[in-house]
């Protein structure tokens, strides 16, 4: 189907080569190469070419799948984004219904960053999309693993949105902090988390002030979930990010003038 022809906002599937799927149902989940990765592809409403488009990396969280991609956009945006959502990198089950999730080991990083980054090239071939406005966020352990690939690859990065999925901690991933340091995050965590819990996030944010990092967080009631307040704060702060970004291009443009 040609999206950009039916100038409809709609989710397309495309595969790549590697996924791992748990061999049992019970924990400890152990990861063997398995059936293709998948990844949803997400066209604007009324699509123009000729704009450059931001685009959006979503990395879904526990025991959901690239198809959440088209449940959250219409609550972000049906105009403002490309947006892209590759699948966890372990199955919980054998089928997809039974979701998948973003495992914290080296193995699993280096397998979900060339999925992430295979997506972003699924869409920069599909569509006209502004290469420093990549915006990639996550729920849950994809917000931990977007801290992450992000952390690793800043200059690929405009920013990383994490809505309830803690700072790794493991496998040092402030290697890069000279240069990390100068990508903006978006921390919402809710005041009854099970998962990341209020004394979890006090000690992000420490860490996020040591490092000298610009952090904005949202703080919202109830547990873990994704409320639509919490992706229209998304979509708000990714607008103001960008154009914080154009004000200072045309400040430079003026000065250089």
């Amino acid at each position: 189907m040609n999206r950009i022809q039916h100038e409809s906002p709609s989710v397309e599937e495309i595969s790549f080569p590697l996924l791992f799927e748990a061999d049992a149902p019970s924990e400890p989940f152990v990861a063997v190469p398995s059936r293709a990765a998948s990844c949803a592809l997400f066209a604007p409403l009324h699509y123009e070419p000729n704009y450059s488009y931001p685009l959006l990396v979503w990395l879904h969280g526990h025991a959901e799948s690239d198809k959440q991609l088209n449940r959250i956009m219409p609550s972000i945006s049906l105009r403002n984004y490309v947006a892209v959502a590759p699948r966890g990198t372990l199955s919980l089950g054998l089928g997809s219904a039974d979701g998948f999730t973003w495992e914290e080991s080296d193995e699993h990083e280096q397998v979900a960053t060339q999925q992430i980054f295979d997506s972003m090239d699924a869409a920069f071939n599909r569509f006209n999309i502004a290469s420093d406005r990549v915006f990639v966020a996550g729920h849950d352990t994809g917000g931990t693993m977007a801290f992450r690939v992000a952390m690793r690859n800043p200059r690929s990065f405009a920013g990383v949105l994490s809505i309830g999925g803690a700072f790794p901690r493991l496998r040092a991933p402030l290697s890069r902090v000279s240069e990390s340091r100068y990508v903006p995050l978006f921390l919402a965590c809710h005041r009854e988390s099970r998962r990341y819990s209020t004394t979890h996030v006090c000690d992000d944010l420490r860490l996020f002030h040591s490092a000298g990092m610009s952090v904005t967080l949202r703080q919202y009631p109830g547990g873990d979930g994704l409320s639509g307040q919490v992706l229209a704060d998304m979509d708000r702060w990714i607008m103001e990010q960008i154009a914080a970004t154009h004000s200072k291009a045309e400040c430079a443009g003026r000065s250089a003038n």
